[in-house]
């Protein structure tokens, strides 16, 4: 099985991919791998070129994100377009990395931006990772230190809304300040072995 976990910069969807982690079940993260393929698959690199011109990468040769943001962010259609060139080759990446891990009772795939399962992907259910919006930005505020903010509830209203994330949900893990995070997951965990004729 495929699981997808998805939530709000600052829901804490990384934490909840480390604990089914500790329990042997392998993540791919998807916003990780599509930061490593931008600076390293050659192809990337040419099409992002040709789309936003040589500043989208630095002279020594990293993917120039502050200038590719300042550019994108403003420009729907233009993001539209970057998007175009990155997520199919996550989608390529993905399926490869699927490959070499069929021999486990589910994985997990941890992502910013998910569709509901099955819709135009191979999720067989999607976990939503929620928290009080004020609780994120607190949290967000104490990773980034250079971030404003202004920049951090920009970046939150960017995003989908929590009820739209509610209408992807299969499960819900509440990550909010009193929530007790390890016996949700430890539950989902037992959920899907079942699912998978597979016991603790």
């Amino acid at each position: 099985m495929h699981i997808g976990v998805t939530g709000g910069i600052g829901s804490g969807k990384s934490i909840v991919c480390k604990l089914f982690a500790c329990l042997d079940i392998p993540v791919y993260d998807a916003d990780t791998r599509a930061k490593w393929l931008t600076n390293n698959d050659p192809e990337i690199r040419r099409a992002v070129i040709q789309l936003l011109g040589e500043e989208s990468y630095t002279l020594d040769g990293e993917y120039n994100r502050p200038y590719v943001s300042s550019l994108v962010f403003k420009n729907p259609e233009l993001l539209k377009k970057l998007n175009g060139i990155i997520h199919p080759a996550v989608g390529k990446d993905t399926d490869t990395w699927l490959e070499n891990h069929t021999n486990f009772p589910y994985v997990i795939k941890e992502a910013a931006i998910m569709n509901k399962a099955r819709e135009n992907n191979n999720l067989d259910f999607v976990i939503v990772v929620t928290a009080p919006v004020e609780l994120r930005l607190s949290r967000i505020r104490n990773r980034d230190k250079n971030r404003s903010e202004a920049e951090i509830r920009s970046i939150i209203e960017r995003q989908i809304s929590d009820e739209e994330r509610d209408a992807i949900a299969d499960f819900k893990v509440d990550n909010g300040e009193n929530a007790a995070l390890i016996p949700q997951v430890l539950e989902l965990h037992k959920l899907f072995l079942e699912k998978n004729g597979k016991q603790i």
